[in-house]
Formats: C-alpha cells, sequence, structure tokens
C-alpha cells in the first residue's frame, strides 16, 4: 500500500505544470550549467569539482521549492478532500509524500553527478587538459545528504503553512535572511560566535557540500540543526495537520 502510494504522489508531481516544469528544469539547467564551465571557466578549473558546484547551485534552490509543491499541491489545488477522503490516514499520505521528494532528490543528484561527469570529460578535451576528477568519494554522499537537508527544510515549511507562496518565500527568507541575520549576531556578539555552528542550520549545509563534515563534533552539530530546523518544526506542522479541517 505505501508504495502504491509513493508511486501515485511520483505522479502527482509530474502532472501539475509547476511541478513538471520545475522536473523539466533541473535536467536543463544542469546542461545549462555545463555549458556555462566550458564557456566561461579558465582551463585549470575545468575540473569534475567546478561543474558539480556549477550544476549544484540551481538545484539547491529548485529541489526544496519541489519538496514544498509536493506538500502544498494539495490545499493549493483543492485536492486534499479527495485525496484524504480515499486515504483517511494523513501520515500515511504525508510520509508517501517525504519518500517521493527524497525520490526526487536523490535522482536528481544521480543527474547532476552524470552530467557533471559528462561534462567533465568533454571539457577537459576540448580545452587540450588532463580530466581531474577532484570530488572524494566520501564527499559524495555528503554532497547529496546537504541537497536532501535543503528539501526537508522545504518540505517541513510546506506541511507546517499549507500554502505554496508562503512557504517558498519562508524558505528563501529561512536560506537567504537568516544566515546573514545569525552571521551579523556572531560578528557582534562574541557569545554567539560558538553557538552559531548549533543553531544555523544553512552553516552545517555547507560543511556538507564541501564534504567537510568528518568529525563527532561537526555531526553533532548537523544533528543540533537538524533537530531545531526540521524535526522539531515538522513534528508540530504535523500535529496541527491531522487536526486541521480539510476543505
Amino acid at each position: 500500500m505505501t508504495a502504491r502510494l509513493v508511486k501515485v504522489e511520483l505522479r502527482k508531481m509530474f502532472d501539475t505544470r509547476s511541478g513538471c516544469w520545475m522536473l523539466v528544469s533541473i535536467g536543463v539547467l544542469s546542461f545549462a550549467a555545463a555549458a556555462s564551465v566550458l564557456i566561461v571557466a579558465p582551463d585549470r578549473d575545468v575540473t569534475y569539482e567546478t561543474f558539480t558546484r556549477a550544476i549544484g547551485f540551481p538545484m539547491s534552490v529548485i529541489l526544496p521549492i519541489i519538496a514544498i509543491l509536493s506538500v502544498t499541491s494539495e490545499w493549493s489545488q483543492r485536492s486534499g478532500l479527495t485525496t484524504f477522503a480515499l486515504v483517511p490516514s494523513r501520515g500515511r499520505v504525508i510520509g508517501a509524500k517525504a519518500i517521493a521528494t527524497v525520490v526526487v532528490g536523490l535522482g536528481s543528484a544521480a543527474v547532476a553527478f552524470s552530467v557533471g561527469a559528462v561534462g567533465n570529460v568533454v571539457g577537459s578535451a576540448l580545452a587540450g587538459v588532463d580530466t581531474v576528477w577532484n570530488v572524494p568519494l566520501p564527499a559524495v554522499p555528503q554532497i547529496v545528504l546537504g541537497n536532501l537537508a535543503g528539501m526537508a527544510v522545504g518540505f517541513t515549511l510546506g506541511v507546517l503553512m499549507r500554502s505554496s507562496s508562503a512557504a517558498i518565500v519562508g524558505y528563501f527568507v529561512v536560506s537567504l535572511v537568516f544566515p546573514g541575520v545569525l552571521e551579523l549576531l556572531a560578528m557582534l556578539r562574541k557569545w554567539f560566535e560558538d553557538l552559531q555552528p548549533w543553531v544555523d542550520w544553512n552553516y552545517t549545509q555547507v560543511d556538507l557540500f564541501e564534504g567537510v563534515t568528518n568529525t563527532g563534533e561537526e555531526w553533532a552539530k548537523l544533528a543540533s540543526t537538524t533537530m531545531i530546523w526540521i524535526v522539531i518544526p515538522l513534528a508540530i506542522a504535523l500535529f496541527t495537520l491531522r487536526r486541521t479541517e480539510v476543505k
């Protein structure tokens, strides 16, 4: 039954025009980012790391929005009444949406690494330089986890707000405004400088993208920011969702 729900949620992510174009844009922007590296980057920077960074940047923006739309579509398109009438357990529906979101995230990461690999081989051949594979294998799962963490924040905001526009704005506030505010606070207040890595999810996400989350303390910081920005808000969102009337 769960597998069937996940398949349905995956199909629903493609059914709407917004969701479909979001998913299509991942492939389009991946090739566009790879092409931009070939055109703009100097020969010394034609490396696998450069391609993966170029491709990963637009994905880090698009994937959380896809996660948001996967949840809020039930309310923005007024299909929630039908969905929850067919499957009364709201927890199972949200769980299926979460699994479908992870599947899309993993698939997108596979596309990014594949396109980056092709771009690296082609780019180095065109530039006449050696092909450089400078992304360490242990860093790959961390990069994927960084993208999934961003999607999880978007997914949480979608469940909490249940409005596409509000959740998307909320995500950009959390990912763009809050980090600057926290960084400024760390500069002005010495006591907050040591606390920032434990409360700023963007700080730990950047470490994941850099592939430098290796020590026990760094993983503890990641667990702390995940608890603050994902686990606790999602628990509150699920609690309110189960008691909110669907219209």
